[in-house]
């Protein structure tokens, strides 16, 4: 089906409480957004079928595309969705993502936990799982606390790694034994047998068969480390997403019937699209993005109970996802409070505060989730928790997010008597090309630039870097459109998906406190000249807007480095957005701030002024 006849998209994602819909459409030549809905999800009691709050997130679709056209469209008809469009009936493709039900929610077993266990991981992460544990040969636990565990658990599929092919067999036999042992039931259903994917040595098949083939539903498909120098996830990602449809969505209310609703159009001829958990399909349209423009991009959605984080990094496009599970902004604000301390929190209040009433605040969040901030002072605070959120977030995907530990590298003679490089991080903010936000604290916050403050605070880009933040939370609707028509999926997101901040310019490095750190030579879209030598620890804002593009040269001071090397001299367009061009001479990353209030709340509120974060009365 050619783009000209692929007029009417209608795609939802089923959530754990709102089931989001989007209706997208060919206008004047290029795919739009034009009208959302949302409804309860129905997967629980009292209605006990998911297709429910579908059909009432599209029926409000239908009142709004009518309102819009000041004609009637029917998108429903009998209680289905109408595929193919025939005028202003039906659309021509419906596609669907879901976490309804908790997600996918795996374990994952590895000879190794730092090698075949890691990227056990990695696979069961990138298909949009949150992996419950790792098991492995060198994990210190005894066998009977692996076994308790596993059936404690109650995963909905495990995936089982170890070894590369052609080595020894023993440890992942005794994996294998492990499972056996516990005899895990799975979470949903009771009629059928716990799904499990082994992914390991080949040599080991035969075995895996004969300990697992009668207790569990055992597939086998490729090694997903075949060798210590390669990693395979695509065939383990593969299976777990077909799994997913088969086994865990089937037993969720209503979803053979959604399934059943689910298509577009693949090489011309109208087919089942699957249904894919929300956050792969948040990771299918980041892995779009970067791949279609070339670039490096990292990409978060921050919720009431989890953080993911997403990148795409090196010339290869290397995509990770990572879950912090007890970072989020109300059922899992408190771990936010445990994990970072008060005092990190604080740093980025720029006022006096009785910490007996920020604990109070961040407990009445946890126990009321679904309260928004009633005052200015509370929303700075929760702005202030959402930073370390974020920090924390991006600490736990650097670790994750590495080269493979275990294979043979060069070394040159001066790195003969340090540590192996093995298992450095891939994620590299000076080379990002491209910050994307999403969640609530992000996206509905009541000025751009305090979602701009958030990003630049908690991930600390350095160089150039471009800003932007999911509108509606879209990305997953786009994220699954992306697997029969990537051209729409992209032209959404950039033109309704994503709403662009506008650009920071870091340079990065220490210098004293009032030499230059940075000499911007902006020519703006309007015609006037910004030029300006900026001392180190200063914060400025340029305006320039959405679809403007500034030419820049931008000089580093002295030991300084913008990207290119230190001290060098870049010539440069920066891409402006509702917020603009920010430019932070805050140098070194993680830059430390002031211990002392009295010193500390001015540098802050210094800042803040010139981003335009607050109102005044606060900044006073």
């Amino acid at each position: 089906m050619a783009n000209d006849q692929l007029r009417r998209i209608i795609a939802t994602d089923c959530g754990s409480t709102t089931t989001k819909a989007i209706l997208i459409e060919y206008v004047n030549g290029e795919y739009r957004q034009t009208v959302r809905g949302e409804a309860p999800t129905t997967v629980e009691a009292p209605l006990n079928d998911v297709t429910r709050g579908v059909l009432n997130s599209v029926q409000e679709l239908e009142e709004l595309a009518t309102l819009k056209y000041g004609k009637k469209i029917t998108l429903i008809e009998n209680n289905k969705i109408i595929i193919p469009s025939d005028g202003d009936r039906g659309a021509d493709a419906y596609v669907s993502t879901s976490s309804a039900g908790g997600g996918l929610q795996m374990m994952v077993t590895g000879v190794v936990a730092k090698m075949t266990g890691e990227s056990a991981e990695r696979a069961a992460l990138g298909a949009g799982a949150i992996v419950m544990d790792l098991i492995s040969s060198n994990d210190k636990r005894a066998n009977y606390e692996k076994i308790e565990r596993i059936r404690h658990l109650r995963p909905d599929m495990i995936l089982m790694a170890g070894g590369v092919d052609g080595g020894t067999t023993k440890h992942v036999a005794e994996l294998a034994e492990l499972v056996s042992a516990a005899d895990p039931k799975p979470r949903l259903g009771s009629s059928y047998k716990l799904p499990v994917i082994y992914a390991g040595n080949t040599d080991a098949r035969d075995i895996m068969t004969e300990v697992l083939g009668d207790k569990v539903d055992l597939i086998i498909t490729d090694n997903l480390r075949p060798t210590l120098d390669n990693e395979n996830l695509g065939p383990a990602r593969d299976r777990i997403h077909d799994l997913f449809m088969e086994h865990v969505m089937k037993q969720a209310p209503g979803y053979n019937k959604l399934m059943e609703w689910t298509l577009g159009p693949i090489n011309g001829k109208l087919t089942q699209v699957p249904i894919k958990p929300t956050p792969a399909a948040v990771g299918d349209i980041i892995q779009t993005i970067a791949k279609q423009n070339n670039i490096e991009v990292l990409g978060v959605d921050i919720g009431g109970a989890t953080t993911d984080v997403f990148s795409v990094f090196t010339e290869e496009h290397v995509f990770n996802r990572t879950v912090s599970a007890n970072l989020g902004m109300s059922y899992s604000i408190s771990n936010v409070l445990a994990s970072t301390g008060l005092d990190n929190i604080l740093r980025w209040v720029p006022f006096d505060i009785d910490e007996s009433a920020l604990r109070n605040m961040i407990k009445n969040k946890m126990i009321r989730p679904t309260t928004i901030p009633s005052k200015l002072e509370e929303l700075v605070l929760e702005q202030a928790i959402a930073k370390e959120a974020l920090r924390l977030a991006l600490v736990q995907h650097r670790d994750f997010a590495v080269k493979l530990k275990g294979r043979q590298q060069k070394r040159e003679i001066s790195e003969a008597f340090s540590q192996s490089t093995s298992g450095d991080s891939i994620v590299n903010m000076t080379t990002l090309n491209l910050i994307v936000g999403s969640g609530g604290v992000l996206s509905h916050a009541p000025r751009r630039n305090q979602t701009a403050i958030m990003l630049i605070d908690a991930f600390l880009p350095e160089g150039v870097t471009r800003l932007g933040v999911d509108s509606i939370f879209m990305m997953p609707h786009l994220g699954v459109l992306a697997e029969i028509n990537p051209q729409a999926a992209t032209e959404v997101f950039d033109k309704d998906c994503m709403i662009y901040i506008g650009s920071c310019v870091a340079p990065i490095g220490k210098t004293k406190a009032k030499a230059m750190a940075l000499h911007a030579k902006l020519e703006l879209p309007n015609g006037e000249v910004f030029d300006e030598k900026i001392p180190f620890g200063e914060m400025r804002l340029i305006p320039c807007g959405v679809g403007e593009v500034a030419k820049a040269t931008l000089i580093p001071g002295s030991g300084l480095d913008l990207g290119a090397g230190k001290n060098q001299t870049i010539e440069t367009e920066l891409h402006g957005g509702v917020v603009g061009i920010i430019l932070d001479t805050r140098g070194r990353r993680p830059f430390v701030l002031p211990v002392e209030a009295s010193e500390r709340v001015p540098r802050l509120k210094k800042w803040m002024k010139a981003l335009d974060i607050y109102p005044s009365e606060i900044l006073s």
